[in-house]
C-alpha cells in the first residue's frame, strides 16, 4: 500500500509565549501543499525500514516512521503484522515543511487502512500527538488555524486554489530548536482567523512570520531569496515555519526565477 506524505506552509506564525513545560505557545495556519514524500509498506517476515532519496538522520529508530509503527504495534499487539516500509525522501529536512512530521502521520493513516484498524481521526491525532507537536495536522490535512504548541487546531476556510504557490528550498539548514531559542515571544499582531476574509492581495505587510527576523540576520540570503519572490510577482511571501525554506503565492502561473546558488529545491505548484 503505497500514499504520498506531503508537506505545510505556515501562513503567519506568532509565537506568543514561553511555557513553563518548555516549549512555546504559537499561533498559526497550516496549509497543506502538493510536495512530497513517497511511503509504501509490503507485508513481510521481519520489519524493517529502506530509506531512499534525500539524507535523514541515521538512526533509524529515531525516524518518525518507525516511531509511528511501534506506537500501533504496542496499541494492537497481534494485530500488526511484519512490514517492509520503503520511504523515500523528496521533501529536505529542517526547511520549516513539515516533512518528518507528515510522515509519521501518513504512517499512522496507512497502517490502520491496510490493517483495517477502524481508528477514527480524533484518536488518530492524539497518537500523532506523541511523535510531535504539528503531527496531528496532517491526521486531517486541512487548513487548519493552530495553537498551543500547533497541537490545538480550529478548521478555517482557505483555499488557495485560484493561485500558484512555489517553494524555494535553500541549502540551509535551520535547527527549530535553535530558532525557538532566538525568539522573544510577544503578543500576535493579527488575529488569524480572520485571514479567509483578507484578500492575498493585502497579506503583505499584515501577516508575519516572528521567526523572520532573527532567521534572516544569521542567514542574509534567505532574506534575498523572500525579496526576489516579491520583485518578480509574487502577492505574498513568506518563510514557513522556521525556515529555511520560503514560499510566494503568485497570480495563477506566475512564478520566479530565483538565482539566490544555495537554492536546492525549486518547486513549482499550480
Amino acid at each position: 500500500m503505497l500514499c504520498f506524505p506531503n508537506s505545510k506552509i505556515n501562513i503567519g506564525l506568532y509565537v506568543t509565549r514561553r511555557r513553563d513545560d518548555g516549549y512555546h505557545d504559537i499561533e498559526t495556519i497550516f496549509y497543506p501543499v502538493t510536495f512530497h514524500d513517497s511511503l509504501e509498506i509490503v507485508p513481510a517476515t521481519e520489519t524493517q525500514l529502506h530509506l531512499s532519496g534525500l539524507k535523514v538522520g541515521s538512526n533509524l529508530q529515531e525516524n518518525l516512521v518507525w516511531k509511528a509503527y511501534k506506537i500501533l504495534s504496542e496499541r494492537f499487539p497481534g494485530k500488526i503484522p511484519a512490514l517492509n516500509i520503503y520511504l523515500h525522501k523528496a521533501i529536505p529536512m529542517g526547511a520549516g515543511l513539515g516533512g518528518g512530521s507528515a510522515d509519521g502521520a501518513f504512517m499512522l493513516k496507512l497502517i490502520n487502512d491496510f490493517c483495517n484498524l477502524h481508528i477514527d481521526k480524533a484518536m488518530l491525532a492524539a497518537m500523532a500527538l506523541e511523535l510531535g507537536s504539528d503531527c496531528p495536522f496532517f491526521i486531517y490535512n486541512t487548513p487548519q488555524l493552530a495553537t498551543g504548541r500547533g497541537e490545538q487546531m480550529t478548521n478555517i476556510a482557505l483555499d488557495l486554489s485560484a493561485y500558484s504557490i512555489q517553494l524555494i528550498c535553500p541549502k540551509v539548514h535551520v535547527s527549530t530548536r535553535d530558532a525557538f531559542g532566538m525568539m522573544v515571544p510577544k503578543s500576535a499582531p493579527f488575529d488569524l482567523q480572520h485571514l479567509g476574509t483578507l484578500p492575498v492581495s493585502r497579506w503583505k505587510g499584515t501577516i508575519s512570520n516572528d521567526f523572520e527576523t532573527p532567521v534572516f540576520n544569521h542567514h542574509p540570503v534567505l532574506a534575498t531569496i523572500k525579496n526576489q519572490l516579491y520583485e518578480q510577482g509574487a502577492l505574498y511571501a513568506s518563510m514557513s515555519g522556521s525556515g529555511s525554506a520560503l514560499y510566494g503565492i503568485f497570480p495563477k502561473n506566475t512564478r520566479a526565477v530565483i538565482t539566490a546558488d544555495v537554492v536546492f529545491k525549486d518547486v513549482f505548484m499550480e
